[in-house]
């Protein structure tokens, strides 16, 4: 008899015991998005390494041993959750932003006048602003634009950029504002095809379905933990024959190949690092097993949650005259993560959030880091848009709450 491979249903009394912070209170939290709930195994990581661990790394002491080996412990179990296959290749940090510095200013030497970088108008900023410095060095800059009617993104269109100058693509797995999920696989595919490099923002993807570094195509990926059920910390995978070629952002006698330490300048938080392996051991529970096997089916069960979700909320936003969804209209799990984005006609966005306040319901209103997409989409008026981003945790019942306040307020 074959194994079942089906993913496991979704037990949400568990996931929700596993949130703290839901017990707090009656809040339905909905602003996913900018930052989820930390799961109690994150917090207790942290604080036995605080209590128990905290001291330097590197030395020959009984407790200094414990310790690099619990960061290089780390660094493995961090390695089977986005699915890389060697633990040097995770290179750890604050958060996306920084580490969008980091890596650009250690490909900077990379580069020379007349090289050409692409980004797009619908990433965050932290996937474009920080490669404008190149500008400095006499990089040309492309733009890969979205269908403002259609909110989708034209191939083609890369396709007319890249072009044998062109050195790096930039650009987003899932969109905080669409919701969209990107094709990065086949866009990898045709970058490479070019002889350039391609780094991927996977902050709005990596809460939501399981991050197969390798297979995505990727040579740099980034995302934040505090997105994803831990602390506020980060993690950067580069391949590595790739971050051996990047210059040094440490100590000068940390040689070109010390990686990845030479891209951790001032040590990585070690703390952090080791509360992050509470995610994963979270996940294995859910997907009812251990390892990457495990990872997988738990994502497989939240993406199948997290559709139902955003269908409930996004069948009363398309019924209505009165509201544009900004990004896909389906729910398919395929296409789009439950970040969902809309504008109400002739209402400012805040007032209308504001007026959800009260009924204990989370949402956000503005342009979440997103701004050129918005500008260019026309919705940085009356506050940007409003937006209401689900994760697994989220329920039927919750969503309905919402739609029941979005009803008063809009009344």
């Amino acid at each position: 008899m074959s194994p079942d491979t089906s993913p496991p249903t979704l037990d949400l009394d568990f996931v929700r015991s596993q949130f703290p912070a839901l017990a707090l209170g009656d809040w339905a939290y909905m602003d996913n998005a900018g930052g989820s709930l930390v799961l109690k195994g994150v917090a207790d990581r942290i604080s036995d390494y605080l209590l128990t661990t905290s001291v330097q790394h590197g030395a020959s002491y009984e407790a200094s041993v414990h310790a690099t080996e619990r960061l290089a412990q780390a660094r493995a179990r961090i390695a089977t959750l986005i699915g890389a296959e060697r633990a040097d290749e995770v290179v750890l940090g604050p958060s996306t932003t920084q580490l969008m510095r980091n890596l650009c200013a250690a490909m900077a030497s990379q580069f020379q006048a007349g090289d050409e970088v692409i980004v797009t108008d619908f990433d965050h900023e932290s996937n474009i602003g920080p490669w404008l410095q190149l500008k400095e060095r006499g990089v040309v800059f492309r733009t890969w634009a979205i269908d403002p009617g259609s909110f989708e993104i034209d191939l083609g269109q890369l396709d007319a950029l890249l072009n044998a100058r062109t050195k790096l693509v930039c650009v987003t797995h899932a969109s905080n504002i669409l919701g969209a999920i990107n094709p990065i696989a086949e866009i990898a595919a045709r970058v490479h095809a070019a002889g350039a490099q391609l780094c991927v923002d996977a902050v709005a993807y990596a809460p939501h379905r399981a991050v197969d570094v390798v297979a995505s195509g990727a040579d740099y990926y980034v995302f934040s933990f505090y997105k994803v059920y831990g602390p506020h910390f980060a993690v950067m995978w580069g391949r590595h024959e790739q971050l051996l070629e990047l210059d040094g952002l440490y100590h000068w006698f940390y040689g070109k190949d010390k990686v990845p330490g030479k891209l951790e300048p001032g040590n990585t938080n070690y703390e952090l690092a080791w509360g992050c392996v509470g995610i994963v051991d979270y996940l294995e529970k859910l997907g009812g097993g251990e390892g990457r096997p495990a990872v997988v089916r738990a994502f497989d069960a939240i993406a199948r949650h997290e559709e139902a979700l955003a269908e409930r909320l996004l069948s009363w936003l398309r019924a209505r005259n009165d509201i544009r969804i900004v990004g896909p209209r389906t729910s398919d799990r395929a296409v789009r993560a439950p970040t969902i984005s809309f504008k109400a006609t002739g209402r400012d966005s805040a007032e209308v959030v504001r007026a959800v306040d009260p009924h204990k319901v989370g949402i956000r209103f503005g342009d979440f880091h997103s701004r050129r997409l918005v500008e260019n989409l026309g919705l940085a008026e009356g506050s940007g848009v409003i937006r209401a981003s689900l994760v697994h945790y989220n329920t039927l019942d919750e969503v309905d709450r919402l739609i029941g306040a979005l009803d008063q307020a809009l009344a």
